[in-house]
């Protein structure tokens, strides 16, 4: 297995990690404010991340210091987008307007970079996208004035998810730059930039049961700290285009923690869908062996 593959498989670890993340996420939000919850998360990721490994994060490069801060403000425009786009559209939208990095990565990449992509990646982008549409629009997908704002919100979601995949990979890329520091750095400045919004909202909550203490701890260590250090660790073997088209299947993963959990059924043509999102990913690790000469 080279390189490329195992960055690949901690990606899809981390993509099933952020799909069970949804159904705690909205218990969680029952007890606390989106800002206060993320602030909690990514500042328990980094400070457990810091104890385990002190020896290791501790005198960052300032190359790793600065993307790590641009690499934090960009996830939380992220989760600012995501969270509150939700509350102004459908679900149907915002799940497939925040997926767009899917296909929005690989085509900024062309652009930023002049990389032009494989037939192969271009095939997987095109059936991720088409598996995100028919898993996400079950319910149709509209655009009207009472949902624009919600719908703008997440596509720039997905704008914004799509510049964090680029600039991850540029940064990794950099000799002076140590991929594991970048992943636990952007936690503490994502983490105190949440907590400076929650204050100034007036939205500082602690959890108030024994039960959300445990889901915001384990969407602190696995779906953030774990998550988004092995995000930063596997990029240095494998592309942006590669990372979103794997991490487009979260909402495949998600799908199915809602089946277990929450009794949620998907329409036929929605398991259609999710077929073709995985399709996507086989064919995009699918290397045929070399003949003997």
């Amino acid at each position: 297995m080279n390189k490329q593959t195992r960055a690949d498989l901690l990606l899809l670890t981390v993509t099933l990690c952020w799909g069970v993340s949804y159904l705690m996420t909205d218990r969680c939000l029952a007890e606390m404010g989106a800002f206060a919850l993320n602030a909690w998360r990514f500042l328990g990721a980094f400070l457990i991340a810091a104890v385990v490994s002190f020896r290791r994060v501790r005198r960052p490069a300032r190359a790793t210091l600065r993307y790590a801060a641009a690499l934090g403000a960009l996830l939380v425009a992220v989760y600012f987008c995501a969270t509150f786009g939700l509350q102004f559209t459908s679900l149907s939208n915002s799940g497939f307007l925040c997926g767009l990095s899917t296909i929005l990565t690989p085509v900024f990449g062309c652009l930023i970079y002049r990389r032009r992509p494989s037939k192969k990646l271009a095939l997987c982008v095109l059936l991720c996208f088409a598996g995100t549409a028919l898993l996400t629009l079950g319910d149709g997908f509209s655009f009207s004035s009472a949902t624009a704002k919600g719908d703008l919100l997440c596509a720039g979601c997905g704008v914004i998810y799509s510049f964090h995949l680029l600039l991850t990979e540029r940064a990794v890329a950099r000799p002076d730059v140590d991929a594991y520091q970048l992943g636990v750095w952007q936690l503490l400045v994502c983490g105190l930039l949440n907590l400076a919004l929650a204050g100034a909202t007036g939205a500082v909550s602690l959890p108030r049961s024994g039960r959300i203490w445990a889901m915001t701890a384990f969407l602190s260590i696995f779906c953030t700290g774990l998550a988004f250090i092995a995000q930063a660790l596997a990029q240095r073997h494998t592309t942006a285009a590669h990372a979103g088209i794997i991490f487009s299947l979260e909402q495949v993963f998600s799908g199915a923690v809602a089946f277990l959990f929450a009794h949620e059924v998907l329409s036929g043509r929605a398991y259609f869908g999710a077929a073709l999102m995985v399709a996507s990913v086989f064919i995009m690790e699918f290397k045929p062996k070399q003949k003997a000469s």
